[in-house]
């Protein structure tokens, strides 16, 4: 029987604010296979892994219990500090009892009892616990950047400057994505275009950047640091081996023909920003003067309405789409800047103006621009007589307002890129509710994807403007850096493996591996388990009807062991 020691955390008042740590440490070492037991404050801190690693020498410990906060957070950091110990680091295992006992419970004798509880069905799991290796794999180190927008191209180049070869995949005939589209930026009013080009002549001179256009993805084969992508241009199809993917498929806007309330699709000097800002683009359709579409006339009254699509739990989309008061505030001030006896009016519900200097860019275009800015929501845009009748109100002073436009700006919400969903598929990469691609940990792994290998940036993620944007790209790219640095890739050994003399080679196991992590063996009735996807969850468990499937270090009898420590 191991030598089993248990450290208990107080993690300050989360745990022992709730928890009688003390009576838990007592209770504890009563169990025939603890032999020490002990608490501290944060068991987490240096001085903490110090007094674990201590313990396993002069305690002649076997394994470790951490009883502490969700293994999510520091299970990794355990592990090393038992292996610093000189144990096997998968002779540890942590005890849930902040998310799942302090945190959801009042009673603290309850709370109490629940800790012990855990605790001890921790300790009969570790009694089984196999002394495990980690996996290593080959690493292919070359990446696949997935959209040419600013995301992409900065990834490209961040990846490219640290020595790794690029292939940058773009669908359209050019690279650039919707920043090609903007006129100038917040905050000084930089052209566009100047910055864009400057960045797509680096990545196209770079000589281990390869750019593809007119091309998609269209199958992904294989796991992080191997996969294989069948890429389709032009009724033809080339396969390519990389390492690590980065998606960056940016965004589109929700179509106009959606908003009839606001008159969108209807009346042609009803116009989304992008259209806005080919207006006010040297290389547009006018040349760069504001001209509304349906005479070529200039506009001298021009209402901006933010949130037209966005926010609207009941109709459209129920998200804030980030980037719109920013913008509408720039497009203002640049009409008021070609058209100074011009009026520009801007219905909103918040202004949403976080970041450095952006609270003062917005005063800016209320107080030097005279930007009108009427708290409320657009009721009704019709046409009658060839104005753009606005009816809304403004709620600071309760009355109804009316403004008869010239031209009429939809700051229409920030949807997925089409096709981005079933690039998702594809890629097995999980999605939101609203199609936006999902992150593994919203704090701490922001541009990483659940599939290992798999990385992401940009409004692909959800809408952000250029300088996080670019931020994101950056970091993905040092992911993808630090992962190319590596020799190899150093899998996770906690995963399924099938007992071939009780496999009947049903396949049961193979149609419900969620991570294609199971195959049938090429000539015997016998099911196999690719390690470098397989990912532990269980499933083929609960599928085979043998028993034959099991994970390491999850065994039915490790489990029937932690439910009897219990009742």
């Amino acid at each position: 029987m191991r030598r089993i020691g248990v450290f208990i955390c107080h993690c300050g008042v989360n745990i022992a604010g709730t928890v009688d740590v003390k009576r838990v440490v007592e209770e504890v070492i009563e169990h025939p296979s603890v032999a020490y037991s002990v608490d501290h404050q944060y068991v987490c801190s240096d001085p903490g892994q110090s007094l674990v690693k201590e313990a396993i020498l002069e305690q002649r410990l076997e394994g470790v219990v951490i009883a502490a906060c969700s293994p999510a957070m520091h299970e990794v950091t355990f592990r090393r500090a038992v292996a610093a110990g000189g144990l096997n680091p998968y002779l540890c295992e942590i005890a849930n009892i902040r998310e799942q006992c302090s945190w959801v419970h009042k009673d603290r004798e309850a709370a109490t009892n629940k800790a012990v509880a855990l605790i001890r069905t921790s300790v009969e799991k570790l009694r089984y616990n196999e002394e495990l290796v980690p996996l290593t794999f080959s690493l292919t180190k070359r990446a696949l950047i997935i959209g040419g927008g600013i995301a992409g191209l900065t990834a490209s180049l961040d990846i490219a400057k640290a020595g790794y070869p690029v292939v940058l995949l773009e669908r359209k005939p050019f690279l650039g994505g919707k920043m090609r589209n903007l006129s100038g930026l917040y905050l000084n009013f930089d052209a566009a275009p100047d910055l864009l080009n400057s960045r797509i002549e680096e990545v196209e001179n770079h000589p281990l950047i390869t750019v593809i256009t007119e091309a998609e993805v269209e199958e992904v084969m294989g796991f992080v640091g191997n996969f294989t992508v069948r890429i389709g241009k032009s009724n033809t199809s080339q396969l390519i081996n990389v390492g690590a993917i980065v998606v960056t498929t940016g965004y589109d806007l929700y179509p106009l023909e959606k908003l009839g309330e606001y008159g969108g699709g209807r009346y042609p000097d009803v116009i989304d920003s992008l259209s806005f800002e080919e207006l006010l683009s040297p290389y547009g359709p006018t040349g760069g003067e504001i001209r509304r579409p349906s005479d070529g006339a200039i506009p001298k009254e021009v209402v901006f309405i933010q949130c037209a699509g966005s926010r609207d739990v009941g109709t459209h989309m129920p998200y804030c789409s980030n980037i719109c008061c920013m913008y509408t505030a720039k497009q203002a001030i640049l009409y008021k800047r070609q058209v100074p006896e011009g009026q520009a009016y801007v219905f909103y519900i918040d202004i949403r103006s976080g970041g450095k200097g952006y609270e003062e860019f917005v005063g800016r275009a209320m107080e030097d621009y005279n930007v009108l800015y009427l708290r409320g929501k657009v009721s009704k845009v019709f046409e009658e007589g060839g104005k753009v009748f606005v009816w809304g109100v403004d709620t600071l002073t309760g009355k109804v307002l009316e403004v008869r436009a010239d031209l009429v700006v939809l700051a229409t919400a920030a949807v997925p890129s089409y096709g981005a969903e079933e690039l998702a598929k594809r890629l097995r990469v999980a999605t939101d509710e609203h199609g936006f691609l999902r992150e593994a940990h919203p704090k701490l792994r922001p541009v990483e994807s659940l599939t290992s290998g798999i990385f992401l940036a940009g409004a692909a993620h959800f809408p952000k403007d250029i300088p996080e944007t670019i931020a994101q790209a950056s970091a993905a790219a040092a992911k993808v850096i630090s992962l190319f640095s590596q020799p190899n890739i150093v899998g996770e050994p906690i995963v399924a493996y099938v007992e071939g003399e009780v496999c009947s080679g049903c396949g049961l196991c193979v149609e419900v591996c969620p991570y294609d992590a199971r195959e049938m063996h090429l000539w015997k009735a016998l099911a196999t388990v690719n390690e470098a996807l397989c990912q532990g969850c269980g499933a083929c468990v609960v599928a085979c009807p043998n028993k034959a499937s099991s994970v390491r270090n999850f065994t039915t009898e490790q489990v029937l062991a932690m439910v009897e420590a219990v009742i």
